[in-house]
């Protein structure tokens, strides 16, 4: 069986996430759908690197594709997009390690979250409008704060697939551009909820509902707080999949312009 990378990209506004899961449609779904009907097989191994949550997006989740063909990767990549729906492309297809796997060989993994100041007609699917005004730099402040290695627990909910509620931020910061604030945040991993809830945290702070110190209580002592502040699906972009040898990046841009 030949292995494949996959880069995706996808708009997640109708999807209960990336993982097939009972009574939703998902992207490994819909992926592996095309898959069968190329290839003509169901014999098809489909992983992605990240879980994203329902209506979640991304510019660039990475998958591995296990599958027995002799189609080079760029017939394989637009027979996959023939067969997509237009919310989901395939952006690139490259012949992998045997042993590759998409999760377990990421070594971090890059988000973005735009914030919108102001109501925007075409881009609603793709931010978070917030009302109140907004300090950009107290929110900066704010996102400094989760760099660094710390338990997130007031930052996720409980689940049996998480071994434990530490993880390491390489990167935590705020960007100002105008009609949009933008978080970007790299990791090596997050948990559930994670970066939604650091997201309502710092906005939050940006509204001058909550002080700095709060966040250092939120990383020392179990708190419901950042479950009720929790950002919608809607403004979060999986960026990146870093894996060996590969630089971080620590600059980020809007996704999508308003």
């Amino acid at each position: 069986m030949g292995k494949f990378r996959l880069t995706v990209e996808y708009d997640g506004t109708k999807y209960s996430g990336w993982q097939i899961q009972k009574g939703g449609k998902s992207i490994q779904g819909e992926i592996l759908d095309a898959c069968r009907d190329l290839f003509g097989s169901s014999e098809i191994d489909l992983f992605g690197a990240g879980r994203t949550d329902s209506g979640v997006h991304a510019i660039g989740q990475v998958a591995h594709l296990g599958i027995d063909t002799d189609l080079p990767p760029l017939k394989i990549k637009y027979g996959i997009n023939d067969r997509l729906p237009s919310d989901i492309s395939v952006k690139n297809v490259e012949i992998a390690h045997p042993k590759f796997h998409a999760r377990h060989d990421a070594n971090a993994r890059s988000y973005i979250y735009q914030i919108s100041r102001r109501r925007t007609a075409f881009g609603k699917k793709y931010v978070w409008w917030i009302k109140d005004p907004l300090d950009a730099g107290l929110m900066e402040q704010a996102a400094m704060k989760f760099r660094g290695l710390h338990d997130f627990r007031s930052f996720t909910d409980e689940s049996g697939e998480q071994t434990s509620n530490k993880a390491e931020v390489l990167h935590s910061a705020v960007y100002n551009y105008g009609d949009l604030i933008l978080f970007h945040v790299i990791g090596n991993h997050f948990l559930w909820k994670q970066v939604r809830r650091m997201t309502g945290v710092i906005v939050e702070v940006g509204r001058g509902k909550l002080d700095l110190a709060d966040i250092n209580g939120f990383l020392k002592t179990k708190s419901d707080i950042p479950a009720k502040l929790t950002a919608p699906p809607s403004g979060l972009f999986l960026e990146r999949v870093y894996y060996r040898n590969e630089e971080l990046v620590y600059t980020a841009s809007p996704v999508i312009k308003i």
